[in-house]
């Protein structure tokens, strides 16, 4: 759902940015308690984790894009019908959520590198680690500013992990089918059509692994650079079904390739063309990355917030 990388130069750049980012606190106490947190200083370590793994890497990839997988994993779980599921509880660090087909990954590589920022601040919960360290992803890249509240607790286990099957599958057989599932799995959540669109813009960032999902390559040419570019490749692309790999017949899941064959599309990505409700937003966001930029930091900021009982205190706000 995500960069030739030089991030060296951003390390301890982005101090206006993170400055400029809205954290909402409604749990004065937790307030009160990570009160002595310099969130600004969280900010850095996360950069400085997928800084230090970039530079391990030197292919261009990081983890930024993990990051924010991160992130909308661990809260698209949710469902308004029984309030169940969500980032509160930061309880994909268990089973089962942390076996389920659709983390795959995100244990061994993602959480597993926040280790460090969550011992240098044990103030903060997993929950707002893992959501905050998406937020700073988008940001860290040039996206848009995400309001942001922290107040998630941790669940000591993952008896109260929701059911398996509630994150979004790339494919279900056809275009019809897969789109049906894509509303299935976001109206249970509580977006519509709109918010739908701009949240899967978020695959500008990164790239798919065979050896995670099954499926292969980047969306984008700037896979570590937050933009609209994924809508306009959209558009502007001729995709089609990918048949070969490195000379070799393609062995994977049913994806999209881009004439060059270095881009890829999911059958989940073809569907939001192939959709006229779907394709409006696309075309829309293709032509006006602000539009974009402002819609999906409000369905984000939403997404990350979903199933949190946050406390119902007179709001104590703070800028960093």
């Amino acid at each position: 759902m995500l960069f030739t990388l030089r991030h060296s130069s951003l390390r301890y750049a982005p101090a206006l940015a993170a400055s400029s980012t809205l954290l909402l606190v409604n749990d004065v106490a937790y307030a009160r308690e990570t009160a002595a947190v310099d969130l600004q200083k969280v900010r850095e370590a996360i950069v400085d984790v997928i800084e230090s793994d970039a530079e391990k890497r030197g292919d261009g990839t990081s983890l930024y894009g993990t990051m924010i997988r991160l992130a909308w994993h661990c809260s698209g779980t949710y469902s308004q019908h029984d309030h169940s599921g969500g980032s509160a509880g930061g309880r994909m660090r268990f089973a089962p959520e942390a076996s389920w087909g659709a983390n795959a990954g995100l244990k061994d590589v993602a959480q597993k590198a926040l280790e460090p920022v969550k011992a240098k601040f044990p103030e903060l919960s997993y929950a707002d680690l893992y959501t905050y360290a998406g937020v700073v992803a988008v940001e860290e890249t040039g996206g848009p500013k995400i309001p942001f509240r922290v107040g998630r607790s941790d669940e000591p286990d993952g008896s109260t992990s929701p059911p398996d099957g509630r994150l979004p599958d790339a494919d279900k057989g056809s275009h019809v089918a897969t789109r049906q599932h894509i509303r299935d799995i976001f109206y249970r959540m509580g977006f519509n059509d709109q918010e739908i669109v701009a949240l899967c813009g978020a695959h500008a960032m990164g790239r798919c692994h065979t050896d995670r999902s099954g499926y292969w390559g980047p969306w984008t040419n700037a896979e570590n650079t937050f933009s609209n570019e994924y809508f306009r490749l959209l558009v502007e692309e001729r995709w089609s079904p990918k048949v070969t790999h490195n000379g070799k017949p393609w062995e994977g899941p049913d994806q999209y390739e881009n004439a060059a064959g270095n881009l890829m599309m999911l059958p989940s990505d073809i569907a939001l063309i192939a959709d006229p409700e779907f394709k409006k937003w696309v075309e829309a966001y293709a032509k006006d990355e602000n539009l974009f930029f402002r819609h999906f930091s409000k369905a984000f900021s939403k997404l990350l917030e979903l199933g949190v009982p946050f406390k119902s205190a007179e709001p104590w706000y703070k800028f960093w």
